[in-house]
């Protein structure tokens, strides 16, 4: 049997690109004391966000949230394993405590559009496509029911790569989504606070691993 070059190069490329996508380091995207290498997608709106005991946090010091507030990086990113802590707390009575991690989002003036990984209750690890179609998936809370905790720290893990979407919470593989649509694979990532009730949303151990 002849095996000629190509064959070779390509039997020897393919471990070799699989070893490289393994050994990339995250990299940290929050330094932990500043909001360097983000920003609001309003400036207005910076006043929600701040960084508190090495925590970016977004509230409204006891007030109901009066807008949908985001603060995003300030680079674009398009392959890539996404992981962050967080944590979402608020009195549900005064209306919805919602947040989410915007992803491969385009800003267009005051308007973020693109995906988001939910957090909330009633929207846990859905899919959804922000000002362009709404709920793409929804998550799989049978699998969150022994983990999740749902005043406390959480594990987010958002896994991008070509067209197919994979979201994890505390380890637990939550939603799968494959777009069959052409819409931008590179975007920046953006951290939510939706508005409604009187609510605090946090986020540490920021960091992205790209693919």
């Amino acid at each position: 049997m002849k095996i000629n070059f190509l064959t070779l190069l390509l039997m020897f490329a393919a471990p070799l690109v699989s070893f490289a996508e393994d050994a990339a380091e995250p990299e940290p995207l929050f330094d932990g004391k500043t909001l360097t290498g983000w920003k609001p997608v309003k400036k207005e709106n910076a006043k929600f966000w701040s960084v508190v005991d090495g925590v970016i946090t977004a509230s409204n010091d006891g007030k109901k949230i009066p807008t949908n507030t985001y603060l995003t990086t300030e680079k674009t990113y398009q392959d890539f394993e996404f992981r962050c802590s967080f944590r979402i707390s608020g009195d549900h009575k005064t209306g919805m405590i919602n947040s989410g991690i915007q992803y491969r989002s385009q800003i267009e003036g005051n308007k973020i559009i693109g995906y988001q990984a939910d957090i909330g209750r009633g929207y846990w690890a859905d899919i959804y496509d922000e000002h362009r179609r709404g709920k793409l998936v929804g998550g799989d809370l049978s699998k969150l029911k022994d983990t999740l905790k749902e005043d406390g720290w959480n594990d987010y893990l958002v896994r991008c790569k070509g067209k197919k979407h994979e979201l994890f919470i505390n380890g637990v593989k939550v939603a799968t989504y494959t777009e069959e649509q052409d819409f931008p694979s590179k975007g920046v990532i953006g951290l939510q606070l939706h508005s409604g009730g009187i609510a605090k949303v946090e986020f540490k151990d920021i960091t992205l691993k790209p693919l």
